[in-house]
């Protein structure tokens, strides 16, 4: 279980917790209220789409207007990021970007738990998505695709260097991609809760104050939530990229 703090302390909305404990040969499996958030998150996405899209019509309505928009954000992402070529894994990489802008909107919600705000999470896709590129490239291009740690027009008493520097740089990518979506989940959340605190604590008279704090950022939160969704997006796309084209 995690670290959480005091019982109202800004960092106990970040606890995980047993709902179901549950032991495979002493590997504790137990549904957590982050797993079950994360059955919501694909539930509540997969049940808009389905609404949104069960009665297209010509001159769409509010929700088949966003399905619309969404589809072609992510779709106009891939396309200008990965080419003609990259649309193959559309849907994987909608689903990364409808997942993590979904965990990170339905954390805005009392009482909700932020899944992307644990590190466990964030790791885990980032891992998945890095190691799948990377056979993705060997596949394709064989070693051809190790061209990626040496980029063109590189002097050769150059690449020994380069490539090592490459090299990190390509496995700091799911370090990276991770840390900064959990980062600034968790710390948005906490400063929230932080601000929210001192508007109860300080009462009526003086609570005014904390308390415009804390709409102004709950507004810069839902902005940050739409902002790491993309950013996590167009960096798959990148690096999607780098699978096709590791020559450059």
């Amino acid at each position: 279980m995690a670290a959480g703090g005091e019982a109202h302390g800004p960092l106990h909305q970040f606890e995980i917790t047993r709902l179901v404990p549950l032991d495979l040969g002493g590997v504790d499996i137990s549904f957590t209220n982050s797993a079950l958030w994360m059955v919501i998150i694909v539930a509540v996405s997969t049940l808009f789409f389905v609404i949104a899209t069960s009665r297209a019509a010509i001159v769409p309505g509010r929700l088949q207007s966003i399905a619309e928009l969404s589809y072609e954000f992510v779709a106009g992402l891939l396309r200008d990021n990965a080419g003609k070529e990259g649309m193959k894994y559309f849907p994987f990489v909608f689903t990364i970007f409808i997942f993590v802008l979904m965990a990170n909107m339905l954390g805005m919600v009392p009482y909700s738990f932020t899944v992307t705000s644990h590190l466990a999470v964030t790791a885990t896709m980032s891992f998945i998505i890095i190691i799948g590129i990377t056979v993705l490239g060997i596949v394709k291009h064989g070693f051809g695709f190790f061209h990626v740690f040496l980029p063109s027009g590189v002097p050769m008493w150059l690449a020994p260097l380069l490539i090592v520097i490459e090299v990190i740089s390509y496995l700091t990518r799911p370090v990276s991609l991770s840390v900064r979506l959990f980062a600034n989940m968790m710390a948005g959340h906490t400063t929230l809760k932080v601000f929210a605190s001192f508007v109860v604590g300080l009462g009526v008279l003086a609570g005014w104050l904390p308390l415009l704090f804390v709409v102004a950022l709950t507004g810069l939160e839902v902005l940050i939530a739409f902002l790491q969704a993309y950013i996590f997006t167009i960096l798959t796309c990148i690096y999607l990229n780098d699978a096709f084209h590791p020559h450059h």
